[in-house]
């Protein structure tokens, strides 16, 4: 997995984007024109968390190596070392992309 160059703060999260492309589902192809689709990564490093009104820390949930998805727009997309990274708060995670396993 690559070496993630950014620390985030807070809730924060740093997502490497899955390469983008055709995606096939059955017979279907879906060409990756759609701009509503949402951004799909890996998640390569996890803030502490945020900060609750009381002051105490509530964790962030998402681990390092998860497969999530990110809405287009509301994420903050960077440039680093030229590699892109997409910036997000936990609670703009639309969800976990579950891995099959081997068996299936």
């Amino acid at each position: 997995m690559t070496e993630c160059p950014i620390t985030p703060l807070g809730d924060k999260i740093i997502i490497l984007p899955l390469e983008e492309g055709e995606q096939t589902y059955g017979n279907i192809v879906i060409p990756d024109s759609n701009s509503e689709r949402p951004d799909m990564g890996t998640v390569l490093a996890v803030g502490p968390g945020r900060i609750s009104t009381d002051g105490t820390l509530i964790p962030n949930r998402l681990e390092v190596g998860v497969t999530i998805m990110v809405p287009k727009f509301g994420a903050q997309v960077v440039v680093v070392e030229n590699e892109t990274y997409i910036i997000a708060g936990e609670s703009d995670v639309l969800g976990i992309i579950k891995q099959k396993e081997d068996n299936e």
